[in-house]
This record gives C-alpha cells, sequence and structure tokens, in this order.
C-alpha cells in the first residue's frame, strides 16, 4: 500500500513539476519545434474530408500549432506541450512566430495516457487581444469551442462560426475538433528570447511583425501564409 501511494506521488509530482523541466530547451529542440508544427498543420489541412474548412483558414487572424501534447495521468490528469502562434499582417502574410506553452489540470481517474497534436485559430481581433496577456483560460475569459471538420464551414453552428477560438486535434490518424475548455495558454518568454536572441514581447512578433522570420520558421511560415491566404 505504501510503495503504492509512493508510486502515485511520484506521477503526480512529475505531471505537476513537467512546465518547469520543459522550459530547460536548447535553440535546436526549438527550431525541431517549428519542423513539427509544419507538419502538423499540413496533415491537419489536407486530411482527405476531414481537415480545417479552408473559409476558416481565410477568416483567421492567427494560427497555432501544438505538435504532441501530451495528455492523461493516473487520479490527477492534465497535459502539457509546447506550441507556435503567427498572426496575419496587414498585407494579409502570416509573420514570424511566437512560442507558448498549453496546460489545463483536471481531476478524475485517468489510467494511461495518449499524445494528440493541437490547431488553433485565433478568429478576431478579441481573441489576439488575448493571446498578447501572458497566459489566458480558454472557454473562461476568451470563447474557445471546437472547431468544425470538412471542406467546407457548411456543417458549422453558430456558436462556431462567433467563438473567439476554434480547436482541432489529431490522434492516431483521427483528425475532429477539440473542446480545450479550462486549457491554460502561456507566452513562453524564454523561448522567444533563445529563438530570436534577445527580449521580444509577444506585441512585437505576433502584431507588429518587428522582427525577420528566421531561417528555422520560414517553412512553417509559408505553408501557413499559403491555407490561410484570402481571397483577392
Amino acid at each position: 500500500m505504501r510503495k503504492s501511494m509512493s508510486i502515485v506521488i511520484f506521477l503526480v509530482a512529475g505531471l505537476i513539476a513537467a512546465p518547469a523541466f520543459a522550459r530547460a530547451e536548447d535553440k535546436s529542440e526549438l527550431q525541431k519545434r517549428m519542423r513539427e508544427a509544419e507538419q502538423v498543420l499540413k496533415m491537419s489541412v489536407t486530411a482527405p474530408d476531414k481537415g480545417i474548412p479552408k473559409e476558416l483558414l481565410e477568416r483567421a487572424e492567427c494560427v497555432g500549432v501544438f505538435p504532441g501534447v501530451a495528455k492523461g495521468a493516473f487520479v490527477v490528469g492534465g497535459e502539457f506541450g509546447r506550441g507556435v502562434f503567427t498572426c496575419r499582417g496587414r498585407d494579409g502574410a502570416m509573420g514570424p512566430p511566437a512560442f507558448f506553452s498549453i496546460g489545463g489540470p483536471s481531476v478524475g481517474w485517468q489510467f494511461g495516457g495518449n499524445v494528440a497534436d493541437f490547431v488553433l485559430l485565433i478568429m478576431n481581433e478579441n481573441g489576439v487581444k488575448h493571446l498578447l496577456q501572458d497566459h489566458f483560460t480558454l472557454g473562461g475569459e476568451v470563447s474557445a469551442v471546437a472547431g468544425p471538420v470538412g471542406r467546407t464551414v457548411q456543417a458549422a453552428t453558430d456558436l462556431q462560426l462567433h467563438a473567439e477560438i476554434l480547436s482541432w486535434s489529431r490522434s492516431r490518424g483521427l483528425f475532429l475538433g477539440a473542446s480545450l475548455k479550462g486549457t491554460v495558454i502561456n507566452h513562453d518568454e524564454k523561448a522567444a528570447r533563445l529563438f530570436y536572441g534577445r527580449e521580444v514581447p509577444a506585441r512585437e512578433i505576433l502584431v507588429d511583425h518587428a522582427v525577420p522570420v528566421p531561417a528555422a520558421a520560414q517553412g512553417y511560415v509559408k505553408a501557413v501564409t499559403q491555407y490561410s491566404k484570402r481571397a483577392s
């Protein structure tokens, strides 16, 4: 019994400590994250009959991709992952990426776990304002709902069409809208400093586009711009 309790305590402690350990990254890991984000986006958009509707990508102000978010734990469940957001400039093209973490504890009997990729679309200016904060909670101060899947938005509900943030997940080959209510998203200032070589606030990256797109991020930014290009 004592041994079982020790295992539970160890697992819970590991989950709580995960964000602290996850920040100990180097630049090569950030570059890898960019490549993974590009692949996740491509798979999410091109999924046969189940991808993100193009109309929503065209309407989106910002696109966020979180590859390989770990979810599930023994007794106390939660998720933690890292990803990137990029936002549209005045010319319609997407700009340099800013780094974010995603996580949200939940209580319940959850044996085992899985890994999923997440794609989030910021649909309006109010959503962008939340993105520029140090952190915000989906379904809390910002309206966020599971996004519709398919080639068009015909199946979208009124709630989806007016949400500030739409979210999708991809796990084990399945792609579907994901409800991430209660999930907290944090701007990763340390990762930004490491990637750009100096302190850069989220606003300067996402809205002002005050930094050039690094070579390691050009593939991702090009893909986001291509998939979200608005009709002229």
